[in-house]
């Protein structure tokens, strides 16, 4: 596959069957895969409240306009953001203000909340405490664990029928791979372009609306709708081992075509089992009463061990 937007003659972009697009039939090939999405999994009904998580980067603020756009005449359906800042320096101030931005433009209400409001803390505080108590828990792992914990009890405090979020096939490939190769089977009923138990309220359900959309194909989606976001990486993202899996599948990708969709489609024919063998069920934890498949969840157990750690050397 090939994409540039700087190609003077028509072709911008080459899908996987081989079809050579121009700028206009880019956009109408990938609004119409996100429609398909929709349609196909069952991702929106009639009536609803959707709650969006936007980090201010491509793969949110694309979803984001394109719900808002897919949805704009249906007035049973209501659109809204919420961005987290992790307060991670300029790279956050830059993401938050541009999501800010991308919003009021647009207007989408957006709700605004940070690590410091919810954990008392910033991420690099919490990384650097845990790592001072030999903790070595990926930086990418702690953040995704408090943001999913954020992002669910907000939704719920805002009524929200349905949260989205941005992963595109890169991403869900990639989750794939990852608890495969680190035994992590249980986990994989989690993924999906639709996840959560639904019979249990504790859950907001999740729908990712870009599931079957490629990374390059977001990328230049949001490249040619000059949206306002921050194409760098994460500066916390050089530690993951989501790096090493991403850059083995684009290997896989470059010399074996449609690597990335089949590892999806062959996980979509297995994931009807693997929830019947009844994977992936969770209970409450007992300290926030959010979903955790243990007595505590993840998000209590890093707080906990991150305010332990200060206050044993704050004298707290």
């Amino acid at each position: 596959m090939r994409s540039s937007c700087n190609m003077k003659n028509s072709t911008i972009y080459t899908s996987q069957a081989g079809h050579n697009l121009d700028k206009k039939e880019f956009l109408e090939y990938f609004e119409k895969k996100v429609r398909k999405t929709i349609r196909t999994c069952n991702l929106i009904g009639k009536k609803e409240k959707i709650l969006v998580a936007c980090s201010g980067g491509k793969d949110s603020t694309s979803v984001l306009y394109l719900l808002k756009k897919l949805t704009e005449n249906n007035k049973k359906i209501v659109i809204e953001a919420i961005h987290i800042d992790p307060l991670i320096k300029e790279y956050s101030r830059i993401n938050k203000n541009n999501i800010i931005r991308f919003c009021k433009k647009n207007s989408i209400k957006l709700h605004l909340t940070s690590f410091r409001e919810e954990f008392n803390s910033s991420l690099p505080d919490i990384l650097r405490l845990l790592k001072n108590k030999d903790i070595r828990w990926k930086s990418c792992m702690i953040c995704g664990i408090l943001r999913r914990h954020v992002l669910n009890k907000k939704a719920k405090e805002l009524k929200a029928t349905k949260l989205v979020t941005g992963h595109n096939l890169d991403d869900e490939a990639q989750n794939i791979i990852m608890n495969l190769f680190q035994n992590h089977v249980e986990l994989l009923p989690r993924l999906g372009p639709k996840t959560g138990l639904t019979q249990n309220k504790a859950f907001i359900e999740r729908i990712k609306p870009l599931y079957f959309c490629t990374e390059e194909e977001t990328r230049l989606y949001s490249r040619l709708n000059n949206f306002p976001v921050k194409y760098e990486k994460c500066p916390f993202r050089k530690d993951a081992y989501r790096k090493d899996i991403a850059e083995m599948l684009d290997a896989f990708e470059k010399h074996h075509k449609a690597t990335k969709t089949s590892i999806i489609q062959s996980f979509l024919k297995l994931l009807p089992e693997l929830k019947k063998a009844g994977k992936g069920k969770a209970n409450l934890c007992t300290r926030c009463k959010e979903p955790s498949s243990g007595d505590v969840c993840n998000a209590c157990r890093i707080i906990e061990m991150s305010e332990t750690f200060h206050q044993s050397r704050t004298g707290g």
